[in-house]
């Protein structure tokens, strides 16, 4: 068990604790405003809509649920647990899960899914 694994999932963690887990778990991600917070770009407005429609899916089955912010062609997540009035296990758990969705790319596991075609009119996320 890690020590992140050893804390309950209502547990605050402290500012130090939270930029060390993003940088070890989620380099993508970064904490601001008492959020652990992630910007999705993606190519346009359908492309957003179904990075929307994801994370809503992941946070309405975990029952935890993320501020979004929706623009044409990006999609800011930012995540903390109200109840306890800061970032717990919960949040790290379901920013995981939405980033390994959300950044999935089928064509990378060669397992038949090719992906989205490299073609401009296919383009979905801007992969990191």
């Amino acid at each position: 068990m890690n020590s992140w694994q050893q804390m309950r999932d209502d547990q605050v963690y402290r500012d130090e604790q939270i930029e060390q887990r993003l940088a070890e778990q989620l380099p993508h991600w970064h904490y601001a405003g008492g959020w652990i917070q992630r910007r999705y770009q993606t190519h346009d407005w359908k492309s957003t809509l179904m990075v929307v429609n994801t994370i809503g899916h992941l946070a309405e089955a975990a029952y935890h649920h993320p501020e979004l912010a929706v623009s044409y062609a990006s999609v800011v997540v930012k995540l903390m647990t109200h109840s306890a009035k800061g970032v717990t296990n919960k949040d790290f758990a379901l920013a995981e899960k939405i980033e390994k969705v959300i950044q999935w790319q089928p064509g990378e596991e060669r397992q038949g899914l090719e992906g989205t075609p490299s073609d401009p009119a296919f383009a979905y996320i801007k992969y990191d």
